[in-house]
């Protein structure tokens, strides 16, 4: 009955939503709930509280940047990057997904994280507080401590990339119930990033490394700001997981 309510509403993965909402709701009026928030086109990360990503379950509010799936892929390449006991800072960092995916791997990760979002802030607290991980609301670098200057080994930049102009052709789901900031990347979906590019070595160690996601088709244009900004730029993707990663290294002089 759930998953017939569900596939009339064109939830394309009916049964599996079921499932995740019959365990999420305790009992029959709860689940009822739940069933018409998602019938209506609430996420399901958002409607059941948590997303599945990297192997975690990562707690997701609702308004929240709901994680995708593609991003393990960034994780991955970043993991690869990192020194033993790494210092990490994750920019755009939302539900903290990503910090808190890196420090899963690497022991003794040293894991900062920031956010404009105040409902994202509190949201990561709880994914990274497991990690000793540290969490500072504001604007991109501005509220990190100024001790991390020059000592980050892996800042991690998932930052937002649709063009203002086509965010009306998102899908509902994050069109209408993520927070605008986390989506919207100025006019030619690259503007965030210009502006997280044009200070990462001031914060980056030597042999640190940069990583964000971008799209297909704005990866050039991305990597010309990477190489701008002093860092050896190189692009990174991965079919399977429909993803493309742009890293900016910081390497000695």
């Amino acid at each position: 009955m759930v998953a017939a309510r569900l596939r009339a509403a064109g939830c394309v993965f009916a049964e599996d939503e079921a499932r995740l909402l019959i365990a999420a709701a305790g009992g029959p009026a709860r689940l009822a709930e739940l069933v018409e928030r998602r019938a209506a086109g609430v996420p399901l990360e958002h409607v059941v509280g948590w997303a599945g990503f990297a192997g975690l379950r990562i707690a997701v509010d609702p308004g929240v940047f709901v994680p995708r799936r593609r991003t393990e892929f960034l994780a991955r390449l970043a993991a690869g990057l990192a020194p033993p006991r790494p210092v990490v800072v994750d920019l755009c960092c939302g539900s903290g997904a990503l910090g808190a995916a890196l420090a899963t791997g690497l022991p003794d990760t040293e894991l900062h994280a920031a956010d404009i979002d105040p409902a994202a802030v509190r949201c990561a607290r709880r994914n990274v507080r497991p990690f000793g991980g540290r969490v500072y609301e504001g604007d991109l670098y501005e509220p990190l401590p100024g001790e991390l200057r020059g000592r980050v080994d892996v800042l991690l930049a998932n930052v937002p990339y649709v063009p203002t102009g086509e965010i009306g052709l998102l899908p509902a789901e994050a069109r209408e119930h993520e927070a605008r900031v986390a989506l919207d990347g100025g006019a030619d979906g690259l503007d965030v990033l210009r502006r997280v590019a044009a200070r990462a070595g001031e914060w980056l160690a030597l042999g640190g490394s940069l990583l964000f996601e971008t799209g297909e088709r704005q990866a050039a244009r991305a990597l010309g700001i990477v190489a701008a900004a002093g860092l050896a730029a190189r692009v990174e993707t991965s079919d399977d997981d429909w993803a493309t990663v742009v890293v900016g290294g910081r390497t000695p002089v």
